[in-house]
């Protein structure tokens, strides 16, 4: 292995230990908790090393988030892919987003409620946001309805969903009925 090679496989190793460290802190204490001088500390490299491979907190939320967008994307497709029919689809669809929002708190937020400098929804979207959406995208589509178009379904889907998970978490929803709410959400809107 030439020298070059090895350099840049240990920056994308520190990269990945910096932007796991920081998940990790992220779910045990917050986001709050999460500082440069901390990760440096945790990760044993000095604050200008982090420095190198982020500019800053918001560019580690970005990279956790789009860490985060990868996962949900694949828990979502396992879960449809397994699920036999349209409505059978949607509702694994629903449950695992639902999970994936309720077992990452700190990633969600990544995710969707802090600033990580991420574009949605045009083209200078970074491809595992698009590829999360197109997960959702490609259960909600074939129930979309005649004359619906199927992205704008989708955004509305994942809105309920969005809704759902934030004010569960909240502790405005109570968290035993969200088997109910899926229902609900599947038979009203999805209507399948």
């Amino acid at each position: 292995m030439s020298v070059q090679k090895r350099k840049e496989r240990e920056r994308a190793e520190r990269e990945r230990l910096i932007v796991a460290t920081a998940r990790e802190l992220a779910e045990q204490q917050g986001w709050d908790a999460v500082t440069t001088r901390r990760l440096a500390e945790r990760i044993e490299y000095s604050q200008p090393v982090l420095y190198s491979h982020f500019r800053g907190k918001r560019e580690i939320i970005g990279a956790v988030a789009l860490d985060g967008a990868a996962e949900m994307a694949a828990a979502l497709r396992a879960a449809t892919s397994a699920a036999d029919g349209p409505r059978a689809r949607v509702t694994a669809l629903a449950r695992t987003y639902l999970e994936f929002a309720a077992r990452n708190p700190a990633v969600y937020d990544a995710m969707f409620e802090l600033d990580g400098g991420l574009a949605f929804a045009n083209e200078d979207t970074p491809q595992p946001l698009k590829d999360a959406f197109a997960a959702l995208l490609e259960s909600l589509g074939e129930v979309a309805g005649d004359g619906v178009h199927p992205g704008l379904f989708t955004e509305v889907f994942w809105a309920a969903l969005h809704g759902l998970a934030t004010l569960t978490r909240a502790g405005r929803l109570p968290p035993e009925d969200t088997e109910p709410r899926v229902e609900l959400l599947v038979d009203r809107l999805a209507m399948v």
